[in-house]
């Protein structure tokens, strides 16, 4: 079992080399292949083409989570209720918290959207 799910954004972070991120490069990371796609988008915005290799060596080091239609409806439960509370949440981020949730581990990420949300490790 992983010990964090992984979103999109500690995803960059930890390839960027932040320095808050250190510590969690070496930590059994989860994520979904959503977050892989938005992490495919973030890097061919940058990088061009050369983005498949460093897309490749995070698919290598990193677990899939399946995602289900529990998790779909899940999801879609926490983005209606925090828009309620003026939180503007992805779909995929909330289909990434809501699997964090079913696994019993946290949800990692820098967005501050989460920063007070139960269970999130939280690191800018």
């Amino acid at each position: 079992m992983a010990d964090l799910f992984a979103d999109t954004y500690a995803l960059i972070e930890i390839l960027k080399g932040n320095p808050n991120y250190e510590k969690y490069s070496e930590r059994s990371l989860i994520t979904t292949e959503f977050n892989i796609f938005e992490l495919a988008y973030a890097l061919y915005r940058d990088f061009g083409d050369d983005a498949i290799d460093t897309l490749r060596l995070v698919r290598d080091a990193i677990a899939m989570e399946y995602v289900g239609d529990d998790d779909y409806i899940e999801a879609s439960k926490i983005r209606l209720l925090t828009n309620k509370e003026s939180k503007n949440l992805s779909l995929i981020d909330c289909l990434g918290y809501s699997c964090a949730k079913r696994l019993g581990i946290k949800f990692f990420t820098g967005d501050q959207e989460f920063e007070y949300m139960e269970n999130v490790e939280y690191v800018k």
